[in-house]
Order: structure tokens, then C-alpha cells, then sequence
């Protein structure tokens, strides 16, 4: 109860600051995001508790239709930020682009089976997994290895991969299409509200490999040339996610006015999304960067150059600081 009525106080604060007069010169942040991603949810809460104007700049989301449209506008300096994961801007570094991170969330997946599928991961041996993004999806390799490691089975050899969208293998698979699946986050979360289960969370077979778990993996992407002309923004905005992430951690009145962009299926469904996400806030300070370097190794030796570029090893910079 205490910290509810300490994140409604913070709210209301925000809201009474973001009634003064606007400055003219308040400069802008622009956010290609897509239409339908998770990360709405925070940047909604953000503008309205005018946790934007309260820390010194206006908030601009652009809806995107997907990912690379999402690219071609922020590298066309069509926007100044977009959400992606970190490793692809290690990559970006490693190929002399300035682009830096700043973490929006450690939320991963998991490989969900049937309620009455298989009990251990040697089960899935001949079976069929889908999974979301592709054969170089994070949460896929980090799998791989986990049961290579643990369990002495090649995953990629030892089972038929189904690729496709992430609809697409959600609705496959609370379908009984496949005897497993990876989806993003969100959509596991989907699934087990239909009634699947998680037979290996992606963060615990990372732990399993020795990697740290907490290490944020998506996050607001950046060019560091808007970082360096408006500081005093970029920290602003900072401030502002972390109040919205704080809101929305301890209130969950806050998650009834986000219900209608959610659009759940049923109760279940809200409540598996909102503990899901909740369950994926990174905790505040600079990113462990030894953390993140083994993670990077691990996805270099596994993905190699299709999915790291050159950045064999963790670039200075990738992550925001000194704000």
C-alpha cells in the first residue's frame, strides 16, 4: 500500500509540473515504436502522467508497422530513437556507427509445450519447435547451447524448426501444431494463458551457461549525436522511464487504462502480460558490462558473423552513461 501511494504521489506531482507553461525551446524526442509492441505501454504511461514535460521534453512516438521500418526511419533521421536489443548495436559500433543503449528490458521467453507435452527437453527429440525471429533468435541459440551443455542434444539437429512470425507461432501452437515453440516474451505469456506450460525459461538456461540473467536485452536505441547535442533530454527521458517503469510495478490501477491497447483475450491473459512485463523491468544503474560481454562472446561463437558482424568482442560505449 505504501509504495502504491508513492507511485500515485509521484503521478500527481508529474501531472501538476506538466501543467506550467511549456518552454519553446523543450526539445523533443521522437521514438519510432511498433504499433502493437509492449514498449507502448510504458511510453503511454509516460505521456499521461506528463512524466515528459515534468523532466524538460516532449515525447513523440512514431507507430511502426515492424522492425525494419522502424530501422529505416531512425537511421534516416526520421526519429531519434527506436527500440532494439543491444547486441545489434554492438554490431552497429563495431561497424563505426554511433549508436548507443539505453535498457528498456530483460524480459525473454521461453520454450513452452502443451500441458500435456513433454516433460524434459530430450521429449522434443524428432519433434517439431516454431520459433519467433528466425534461426539466429537469441533466446533460440542461448537454447541451444543450454541443452548441448546440459543435456547432450543438439537441437538443431535432433528436432524440425518451424520459423514464422510471432502470431503466427502462437497461434500454431496453442493449436497443437508443434511439440514446442519460442516466442517473444508476450506471446509466451499468451500461451500459457491458454494453457501451455514453460518447459526451459530462456533466463534460466542462460544462468545455466554462467551468464547473468538480469542483463537487460532491449532497450531505447540512440544515436550518439543526439545524446551529446541535448543531454539534459536523453537524462530527462531517462528519468521518465524509470518513473513510468516505477508506476507500473507497484500500481496496478495504473495497468486498467492500459487494458484497451493490451487487448487480452480474457482476465488470465491481462494478468500473465502485466506480471510478464513486470517480471522484465531491469533494475536501475549502468549495465554489468563483463555481463554482457560473456553474453555477446556466447552469441558470436553461436550466431557468428550473420548475427554479431564484427563485434567478436563488446565495444566501448554501447551503453548509455553518465547521466
Amino acid at each position: 500500500m505504501i509504495l502504491t501511494s508513492l507511485a500515485r504521489a509521484i503521478a500527481a506531482a508529474a501531472v501538476l509540473l506538466a501543467t506550467l507553461p511549456a518552454r519553446a525551446d523543450t526539445p523533443t524526442i521522437t521514438i519510432a515504436a511498433l504499433k502493437f509492441g509492449t514498449v507502448n505501454w510504458e511510453l503511454d504511461t509516460i505521456r499521461a502522467h506528463g512524466l515528459d514535460a515534468a523532466n524538460g521534453f516532449a515525447l513523440v512516438v512514431k507507430g511502426m508497422a515492424g522492425g525494419p521500418a522502424s530501422n529505416i526511419v531512425f537511421q534516416a533521421d526520421e526519429a531519434d530513437a527506436m527500440v532494439s536489443d543491444w547486441i545489434w548495436v554492438a554490431r552497429q559500433r563495431a561497424e563505426g556507427r554511433d549508436f548507443v543503449f539505453l535498457p528498456y528490458s530483460k524480459a525473454v521467453g521461453a520454450l513452452m509445450v502443451p500441458a500435456d507435452g513433454a516433460r524434459d527437453i530430450s521429449a522434443l527429440k524428432g519433434g517439431k519447435i516454431g520459433i519467433a525471429g528466425g534461426p539466429l533468435d537469441k533466446s533460440w541459440l542461448i537454447l541451444r547451447a543450454w541443452a548441448e551443455q546440459t543435456q547432450g542434444l543438439d537441437l538443431a539437429q535432433d528436432t524440425e524448426q518451424v520459423y514464422g512470425a510471432p502470431p503466427l507461432i502462437y497461434h500454431n501452437a496453442v493449436a497443437g501444431r508443434l511439440d514446442g515453440a519460442i516466442n517473444y516474451w508476450h506471446f509466451s505469456a499468451k500461451m500459457q494463458a491458454k494453457g501451455m506450460r514453460a518447459l526451459v525459461d530462456v533466463g534460466d538456461a542462460a544462468r545455466d551457461l554462467g551468464l547473468d540473467p538480469d542483463t537487460p536485452l532491449l532497450g531505447y536505441v540512440f544515436k550518439g549525436a543526439f545524446v551529446h547535442a541535448h543531454p539534459e533530454a536523453i537524462a530527462g527521458f531517462t528519468r521518465a522511464s524509470r518513473a513510468a517503469k516505477d508506476l507500473l510495478l507497484h500500481d496496478d490501477a495504473e495497468w486498467d487504462a492500459l487494458r484497451p491497447r493490451m487487448k487480452p483475450a480474457d482476465d488470465a491473459e491481462f494478468i500473465a502480460l502485466r506480471d510478464g512485463w513486470r517480471a522484465g523491468v531491469p533494475a536501475p544503474g549502468p549495465v554489468n558490462e563483463a555481463s554482457a560481454a560473456a553474453m555477446l562472446a556466447l552469441m558470436a561463437r553461436l550466431g557468428g558473423e550473420a548475427l554479431v558482424g564484427r563485434a567478436t568482442a563488446l565495444p566501448d560505449g554501447v551503453f548509455l552513461s553518465g547521466l
